[in-house]
């Protein structure tokens, strides 16, 4: 239709004569359908109060286990307790990598959610001799969930370090991060020996990074675009975290204690991503844990992401439009 008009335009500029008035009347009948349907679009996600300027947690979780030894610990009940609650409010996760990229594709009304696991442990996914999930890994809950749940999906982000889900061999390795590329999961980077990269030359930070980077690629061939910072430190300048000789992460995820802005919005920083603890609410995390933040956003669901049900455009209500992105201003569906 656009280049309709282009066609119509440049053959008056150009003196080449008035263009058919069939073609003329066709190219406004298009521009009349295109404005009716992104209207049409409008009124459906004003009428599931679409937000996709909205915050989206981004939940953290390492071991799944039966006998926690830290706060960081989740139990095989709870972790069944947190995605049945995610699903009853209305969540479907996303990948740390959709998430970054801005490819959040979820039913309209909905809520997008990431799911993070870091320090590859056998407690998220081992396999049994048959290749399949070993019952209450993390990995196996969450198919568990997807299929309990209508439209829950089963993916997550697996942040990995040298160990690599306590495989001892290449090929054990290789089998493990395969099975998860192969079953729709992200892997991500962790760095190779879960260092504090704040003390770090560069060129530590970059072998922390680059070794990982390397792994992955050579046994899944894929290319982790997200980094999870070891302790939710920067090392000293935080572009070596983000990019160097061999890696360039879309996205740098922190540890905590937020929900995280929208990738479309303007307070977005790609490099200071915060995440949320996966805990009940008690101790010193009453008001940062993941318990706390999803009753707040629950609360308080003008501040929530909301999906419109349109991969392809960013919805939001027409006051919120000062906070778009100027990147994205072409997908915009202001109402």
């Amino acid at each position: 239709m656009r280049r309709g008009i282009l066609v119509v335009v440049a053959a008056v500029l150009c003196g080449c004569g008035t263009p058919p008035p069939a073609q003329v009347a066709k190219v406004a009948d298009d521009a009349a359908k295109v404005k009716q349907a992104k209207e049409a679009r409008a009124v459906a996600a004003k009428q599931v109060k679409a937000n996709e300027l909205g915050q989206i947690p981004v939940l953290m979780y390492h071991r799944i286990i039966d006998n926690p030894g830290s706060q960081d610990d989740r139990t095989p009940a709870k972790f069944r307790a947190d995605l049945a609650r995610l699903a009853k409010d209305g969540y479907v996760p996303i990948t740390a990598a959709e998430f970054v990229t801005g490819k959040i594709d979820i039913p309209a009304g909905k809520h997008a959610v990431v799911l993070t696991f870091d320090d590859s442990s056998p407690s998220q996914l081992s396999l049994d001799e048959l290749g399949n999930p070993k019952p209450d890994t993390a990995v196996a809950i969450l198919r568990e969930a997807a299929a309990k749940y209508e439209g829950f999906r089963p993916v997550a982000t697996f942040y990995v370090t040298r160990d690599m889900f306590g495989k001892s061999t290449p090929e054990e390795q290789a089998q493990t991060l395969l099975w998860l590329k192969d079953n729709g999961f992200d892997i991500g980077n962790h760095t190779l020996d879960h260092v504090n990269l704040r003390s770090r030359s560069r060129e530590e930070v970059a072998r922390q990074i680059m070794s990982v980077q390397k792994m992955v690629s050579k046994f899944a061939y894929h290319t982790p675009v997200t980094l999870a910072l070891p302790y939710g430190n920067q090392p000293r300048k935080q572009a070596w975290a983000q990019k160097g000789s061999g890696y360039a992460h879309k996205g740098v995820f922190l540890a905590g204690y937020t929900p995280s802005n929208a990738p479309f919005s303007k307070s977005f920083d790609a490099l200071n991503i915060p995440r949320i603890r996966a805990m009940d609410r008690k101790g010193d995390c009453a008001q940062f844990c993941s318990t706390a933040w999803l009753d707040w956003l629950k609360d308080n669901p003008d501040m929530r992401y909301t999906s419109d049900g349109d991969a392809a455009t960013v919805a939001f209500p027409k006051f919120k439009a000062p906070f778009l992105r100027s990147s994205f201003a072409a997908r915009a569906l202001p109402y």
